[in-house]
């Protein structure tokens, strides 16, 4: 439930109609939602194995650090909390809080939502890993029958279903139609992401060698399921030019076959949604700010744990003060428009370590190998292919966000030269007072 969670978010629900404005045919909206489904579980096989030789606090955080160079660990630790991490959660709160009023028709002000929110979120994970992953799974499962109840209605109950096997492509075969399916592919491979999260508390799942594997491989693969048969729904009750004209193709299928109160029903389901991705987010990413500060590069606060619940609450409630920061300020919007190549240049990246451990296997032979990612290098080159393709189409499209993205990311270099030297003079001091 927690690999599900932390990848199943309100983006489904209205990521189809992106994708129908970038192709215009029923198959190929359909193949690229296909073709989304097989990179992520490339991405779920390379981040099993990679979870399966190091089950430890900070997922990426730890592969990059072992496998490259501190640096890169602490630059992924950085773009996280500053852009990825809680740039996300800010967009996903306030995106729940309007549902919420929406549904509620309260007359407060969105922000007393958002803090809510945030707080309620907040305090449940900081009681500890089974309290939040409990949520998580009630949650989980109310946004599956959510998607269960729109994908019934669109496959039964929907009056003049629209075609669905023509045309097969939407103009002739050319470099047009390849870059047109890379575009498409952006809003799809964003909607996949999140099964990396899990790797984040792999050191506090029990039996992680086993129980970390098989959640990622199940995990995705349900999820990839579920995705065909909401763009299948989308596609059959709208058609493809019926779903490119609408930004809330979700809504308009229920709105379409159940009336008013469908609409209302699957409104419901987004706010759930977005109140479960927020949930996993604060549950994994403050591992990776905890696994920083014990490698002496971030505020040692951060890395002390509750003698009662045994979680990071500094790295919980810094992280969750820095998204309400973005949300109150409104700039959570300039974020997400440069999260995304900073997302995914960190996807590829991680991917890499694979090759790293691979060829130190080769000198130093280990008993028990574990799980390993098949097919591996090829399926390893395919899937950093695929992340570094999306990097470069948002650098490309949207040049000047991404560059403040970029910027940001640099920015944490110097901070870590900061941590690092003071590292290392601490380090000399306690050799010179042992000696």
């Amino acid at each position: 439930m927690v690999v599900m969670g932390g990848i199943v978010g309100a983006g489904i629900f209205i990521n189809p109609y992106v994708v129908a404005q970038r192709v215009h045919s029923p198959v190929l909206i359909l193949g690229v939602w296909v073709l989304g489904g097989i990179v992520a579980l490339l991405g779920a096989f390379i981040y099993a194995e990679l979870a399966d030789r190091m089950p430890a606090v900070g997922g990426q955080y730890a592969y990059l650090r072992e496998a490259i160079h501190p640096a890169a660990g602490f630059l992924y630790g950085w773009a996280l909390l500053l852009v990825v991490q809680t740039g996300g959660m800010a967009a996903v709160t306030v995106t729940f809080a309007r549902y919420f009023l929406e549904l509620t028709g309260w007359n407060v002000s969105e922000r007393w939502i958002v803090l809510g929110t945030l707080a309620f979120l907040t305090a449940v994970n900081c009681l500890g890993v089974k309290p939040g992953t409990r949520l998580q799974s009630v949650l989980m499962i109310l946004k599956i029958a959510a998607i269960a109840c729109l994908v019934v209605a669109g496959l039964f109950f929907a009056k003049n279903p629209q075609p669905l096997t023509h045309p097969i492509l939407d103009r002739p075969f050319s470099l047009d139609l390849v870059t047109a399916i890379g575009a498409a592919m952006v809003p799809v491979l964003f909607s996949y992401g999140g099964w990396q999260t899990t790797n984040f508390i792999a050191a506090e799942i029990r039996d992680p060698r086993r129980n970390l594997v098989r959640a990622l491989i199940f995990g995705v693969s349900a999820v990839i399921l579920l995705y065909l048969l909401v763009s299948l729904v989308c596609v059959r009750v709208l058609g493809a030019e019926g779903l490119a004209q609408t930004t809330v193709p979700a809504s308009t299928v229920m709105r379409i076959v159940a009336g008013p109160a469908g609409a209302r029903l699957i409104a419901l389901g987004i706010a759930i949604s977005t109140i479960g991705f927020l949930s996993q987010s604060i549950l994994t990413a403050p591992r990776v700010y905890f696994a920083m500060a014990a490698d002496g590069l971030f505020f040692q606060a951060v890395a002390r744990v509750s003698a009662r619940t045994h979680v990071p609450v500094v790295a919980i409630l810094m992280q969750s003060a820095w998204a309400l920061v973005i949300a109150f300020t409104g700039r959570y919007e300039q974020i997400l428009n440069f999260m995304i190549p900073i997302d995914f240049l960190f996807f590829g990246l991680s991917a890499t370590c694979l090759f790293v451990f691979r060829h130190r296997d080769r000198a130093h032979p280990i008993a028990d190998p574990g799980f390993r990612a098949p097919w591996h290098p090829v399926t390893t080159f395919a899937f950093i292919l695929a992340c570094w393709l999306v990097v470069a189409n948002t650098l490309i499209k949207f040049p000047r966000n991404s560059l403040v993205g970029v910027f940001i990311l640099l920015m944490g270099l110097p901070v870590y030269a900061f941590w690092a030297h003071r590292k290392s003079q601490a380090s000399k001091t306690q050799e010179i007072a042992s000696s």
